[in-house]
């Protein structure tokens, strides 16, 4: 008997018991689709961090280390005089850009229309750049404005939402008391979700009319001249710094160099990791489907044992009885593995149409080749697996006791 005989015979025997074989394959159907479901949301997940934080691959924060450092000393300030050092490019060509903030925060109130405290941000120009973010309406302020110590402010969503009823277009042009200072809004930043109620002004002006501090800055924001170059702009960062801040021993520092490539890629690690285990759980499933196929195909050859003794009796070859079982239940397997890939995929696929329209920024799902090949190849290992020993089972009996069966 050849492979296609054998198939059409287990296809009937199937056919024969339809609803047993389709209860059966729905163990299969549920774990193949939970696993190509799982491992689309993880992708989508990674996805979505790689495209929010990607751009910020390059970048490098130095922060003073808060607290005493080794020898009970003080942590020193960073200053203007530490900007200007990581700016020359003789000393670190692997650095691009260099930008100082200072932070604080403040009462900011519009006549009439209520108050709301506010985290302050003194930066330069390049601040968009730098963070990352955009503009719903208006501008940026220029190096000019800057230089100048303009009294002009850009506003999160969250001052917005409060002062101006979340019409960004109304705080445009519109004059905020800024602490005991009015500035004029020019810009009103999109939402990120972590840097919301933020009122970004020039370095110069948060100094004079806010934060004071002189020349002390909280952080430093470098970008590398490339991510391939962020190792050696991390490098020449901290040597820079060292020998500013008189430190031998790098345990003493009293500056933290932290570069956000690393975040990105221990992140990225962590999602990963999280992908695989919600895949092994959604595994469990196909390991339940296998029991349910290996205890179908167990009473399909106690139903059929007088079947094989005949078989058997008129010239059957164990392998032959082997095979048709075994083909049984690789079909039992395999039609439910593509039907478990039809439902995952039309599953992911719906959701990344839905989701994002019920949830802002949801992250879509995103169907991997590899794990659709995965989940179908388990699904017809099982099918061998499953159906081994009952197939064995039915190959080992002897004729005359198969034809004894009641």
């Amino acid at each position: 008997m050849n492979l296609a005989e054998a198939a059409r015979i287990a296809a009937r025997g199937l056919r024969t018991n339809k609803l047993r074989s389709v209860l059966t394959m729905l163990g299969i159907i549920i774990g193949v689709a939970a696993v190509i479901v799982l491992v689309a949301f993880g992708n989508g997940l990674q996805r979505f961090v790689a495209d929010a934080f990607g751009p910020l691959a390059n970048q490098i924060q130095i922060t003073k280390t808060q607290g005493a450092i080794s020898g009970n000393r003080a942590a020193r300030d960073l200053t203007d005089a530490d900007v200007d050092a990581l700016s020359d490019r003789s000393r670190a060509p692997a650095i691009g850009s260099v930008t100082p903030s200072v932070n604080g925060s403040a009462l900011l109130q519009v006549v009439g229309d209520g108050q709301y405290r506010s985290s302050i941000l003194g930066t330069q120009a390049d601040y968009l750049d730098v963070a990352n973010r955009e503009l719903v309406v208006g501008s940026f302020f220029d190096d000019q404005q800057a230089r100048n110590k303009a009294k002009v402010v850009v506003l999160g969503p969250n001052p917005v939402a409060t002062l101006f009823g979340g019409q960004a277009g109304e705080a445009l042009g519109k004059d905020v008391r800024v602490g005991r200072t009015t500035f004029r809004v020019i810009g009103v930043l999109k939402g990120n979700g972590q840097q919301d109620d933020v009122a970004v002004m020039p370095l110069g002006a948060a100094r004079s009319y806010l934060l004071g501090g002189g020349d002390v800055v909280d952080s430093i924001t470098v970008r590398a001249a490339s991510t391939d170059v962020v190792p050696q702009a991390v490098q020449q960062a901290s040597a820079i710094l060292d020998q500013r801040h008189q430190i031998r021993d790098p345990g003493e520092r009293d500056f933290t160099v932290t570069a956000l490539q690393s975040l990105l890629d221990q992140s990225s690690q962590v999602l990963s990791f999280v992908t695989i285990f919600v895949a092994a759980v959604a595994g469990i499933s196909l390991i339940v489907g296998s029991i349910g196929v290996a205890n179908i195909m167990l009473v399909t050859v106690t139903e059929r044992t007088r079947e094989i003794g005949i078989r058997k009796a008129i010239g059957a070859r164990r392998r032959a009885i082997l095979q048709q079982f075994l083909i049984e239940s690789m079909i039992l397997t395999g039609v439910g593995g593509v039907l478990g890939i039809l439902l995952g995929i039309g599953l992911s696929v719906t959701a990344g149409i839905v989701l994002p329209q019920l949830v802002t920024d949801f992250p879509a799902p995103s169907v991997s080749v590899g794990s659709v090949v995965l989940a179908f190849t388990v699904s017809l290992l099982i099918g061998l697996v499953a159906g081994g020993y009952p197939a064995n089972r039915a190959a080992r009996m002897r004729p005359i006791d198969a034809l004894r069966h009641q």
